[in-house]
């Protein structure tokens, strides 16, 4: 998940790819299968080596309190991006919204610390670029798995690369602070490893672990939590557990299936989440 930066070049690549395959492909199509499961299995050798053993290490020597507080803070820098994206959906309530979680939780919940946007009635109204394209009636190109990033489609693909250069929070560090390349993986890591042991705190580890097929059960939560962002329905895939429960007993109903029962983890108490 060390994000590299695209130029405007690689944008105008990605959209004329995005363009191209929302016009041969329906929703929910996997018409890269072969490439997706090398490279979700690429995805996860570089994890086993690398990522997971990392967040292992800061889930050891990292209070909850700090971690949740460093996830809140990066999620709080994601407020201003979900702003413009719901202008660009006409939906200024929503982006509203994000703006003021974000005067809150800068301010009284210093930097992001703390969540006291919720408390308010403020809670997370997350939007992105792909969501953007999709209100655009920009079809999802199918099914696409990233390297590092992981589960996507083309279309999401498109606005992962369009945050990059127009988020905001992007923006500042590479206009304001300026970092090094070596500082800027360090946040990039930083980042990805936070992610991770969010995931694990989720249970999404443990399920994909005694999947049957990881990779379908993967490509069913994206799906399921995407049309879910898409549509607005916040409250409609509250984890990523939830998700990969769905996605199994999805997989589960469909004939000739071969996906076996799990026992998805109870979610851990609320005081042990970042």
């Amino acid at each position: 998940m060390i994000i590299p930066v695209l130029d405007k070049r690689a944008l105008i690549l990605l959209a004329g790819i995005a363009l191209t395959g929302c016009a041969t492909t329906g929703p929910g199509a996997d018409p890269y299968e072969n490439y997706n499961r090398a490279m979700f299995g690429a995805n996860r050798a570089v994890d086993k080596a690398v990522v997971r053993p990392g967040a292992v290490v800061y889930r050891t020597v990292t209070p909850v309190p700090a971690r949740r507080g460093f996830s809140r803070v990066l999620e709080n820098l994601t407020e201003p991006w979900s702003a413009i994206n719901a202008l660009l959906q006409g939906k200024p309530k929503r982006a509203l919204n994000s703006l003021g979680r974000f005067v809150v939780n800068t301010t009284i919940g210093v930097g992001g610390l703390a969540d006291h946007a919720t408390g308010l009635g403020l809670k997370p109204t997350r939007e992105d670029f792909g969501q953007t394209l999709a209100t655009w009636g920009v079809k999802d190109g199918g099914y696409l798995v990233l390297p590092l990033f992981g589960p996507s489609t083309v279309r999401d693909g498109v606005g992962i690369g369009v945050g990059m250069v127009a988020d905001p929070q992007n923006i500042a560090i590479s206009q304001i602070a300026k970092p090094k390349p070596l500082e800027s993986a360090a946040i990039a890591v930083a980042r990805a490893i936070s992610a991770r042991s969010d995931f694990v705190d989720s249970g999404g580890e443990e399920v994909l672990n005694t999947s049957a097929d990881a990779y379908a059960t993967a490509r069913s939560a994206y799906f399921q939590r995407r049309e879910a962002a898409i549509a607005d329905q916040e409250n409609a895939t509250p984890s990523a557990e939830t998700d990969l429960d769905a996605a199994l007993r999805e997989i589960d109903a469909k004939p000739g299936a071969t996906q076996a029962p799990v026992d998805v983890p109870p979610s851990p108490p609320q005081e042990d989440r970042p």
